[in-house]
């Protein structure tokens, strides 16, 4: 009682004060959860990851979080066997306008579409849907850490094994599509846009493909009419168009993470809010305002 009427008093009558105190007693209070909650089971995978020659990861989606856990897997795979299970339907937070796993991270459909691709990853001794294994290392820890997680994605996973890789190195590959080649691929979903850029400059651009949702195909076509639509069979398909494409651009959803894992050269919409996502490696660029995009645009053109 006593402190809450000090904090009160400060906020009042000295704020650097009442700030100061807000600030050290935040800090206390992720510790406290940090060592009650969430110490020990750090301190084991730590130890289960030095110990054992065969680990099993779990993850829940979204699809786009779980390749960012790819290149944790990939090094580890240099020493261990290492199996990746997928937790489907658990029910996501918050809401997105027309996400396509309906108010899940990531649903059965989904993860059909999905393990085509993971199945393809060589490091991989086993990929697939979660039916109660027993679990060494659970990748969905990072939405629950008491640490602010705007930081670029892959490395939630660096903090939770220890893990540390060198996130310029290809950490996908597929084989380049057989007929759909050299494009301008774009994938533009309704969640993560940035207010600030808009496409209609790209109608100036010729052999443009869109892959991703119909929805989303017909309103970036209100933008640029001249952009053709690519309905992919399954996510390794849209791999494939990415890996054999001139360049991408996307913002931050399942397509942008598989530009970013196959390195080829690409753009990203980069979300002012929420910045959990920056490219690394060469060909590379993230823009927030209008110019940056259309210079980058030109640059990768001329490639």
């Amino acid at each position: 009682m006593i402190n809450i009427f000090k904090k009160y008093i400060l906020k009042y009558f000295n704020n650097k004060k009442y700030l100061d105190l807000k600030s050290s007693q935040k800090i206390e209070e992720s510790k406290r959860i940090f060592k009650n909650n969430f110490e020990k089971t750090i301190n084991k995978i730590h130890t289960v990851i030095k110990e054992k020659k065969k680990l099993n990861f779990l993850h829940s989606g979204n699809l786009g979080d779980l390749i960012y856990c790819l290149p944790v897997i990939k090094e580890l795979s240099k020493t261990h066997k290492c199996n990746l299970f997928i937790k489907t339907n658990e029910i996501m937070p918050v809401e997105y306008f027309k996400h396509p796993a309906k108010g899940f991270y990531i649903d059965d459909r989904m993860l059909n579409l999905f393990l085509p691709l993971m199945k393809e990853q060589k490091y991989f001794n086993e990929v697939d849907k979660y039916s109660g294994q027993e679990i060494d290392v659970d990748f969905n820890l990072f939405r629950f850490l008491p640490v602010n997680i705007c930081f670029n994605s892959p490395r939630w996973y660096f903090q939770i094994t220890g893990v540390q890789v060198d996130l310029s190195i290809p950490y996908m590959e597929v084989k380049d599509h057989e007929i759909i080649k050299n494009k301008i691929v774009i994938h533009r979903t309704f969640r993560h846009r940035n207010q600030f850029i808009n496409y209609k400059f790209l109608r100036n651009y010729d052999d443009i493909i869109f892959i991703g949702t119909k929805d989303e195909y017909d309103d970036l076509k209100k933008d640029i009419p001249n952009l053709e639509f690519c309905e992919c069979i399954n996510f390794l398909e849209m791999a494939r168009i990415i890996k054999s494409s001139k360049f991408f651009i996307g913002n931050q959803s399942i397509a942008y993470p598989m530009a970013e894992a196959l390195k080829v050269p690409r753009l990203l919409e980069a979300e002012p809010l929420f910045p959990v996502v920056q490219p690394v490696g060469n060909n590379a660029f993230d823009f927030y305002y209008q110019p940056h995009f259309e210079k980058f645009v030109e640059i990768l053109s001329k490639k």
